[in-house]
């Protein structure tokens, strides 16, 4: 992590649910820290769509520091919440 002493290893322990934490961040902590730090085509990186669906909370978006991104990640929830597979 940039501004703590966490592993590498520590993080990808936290990311993959083999641990509940990496030094004082849990799954949905440094979820919310990556929102406000990243864009968006580098979090679905470390994220499935389906990690997403289930991280991205209305607590979490409360969470969000600049109003800009509350914004932009309630539009990216209610997509993610619409059937987007293709019309029969």
């Amino acid at each position: 992590m940039w501004d703590y002493t966490i592993s590498v290893e520590d993080l990808e322990n936290l990311l993959s649910g083999k641990a509940n934490r990496a030094g004082h961040y849990t799954k949905q902590s440094l979820f919310l820290k990556i929102l406000e730090t990243y864009p968006w085509f580098t979090i679905i990186q470390f994220f499935t769509i389906e990690e997403i669906k289930s991280l991205l909370t209305d607590d979490i978006i409360k969470k969000l520091k600049m109003p800009s991104l509350r914004n932009k990640y309630e539009f990216v929830k209610k997509r993610l919440q619409q059937d987007l597979s293709p019309a029969k």
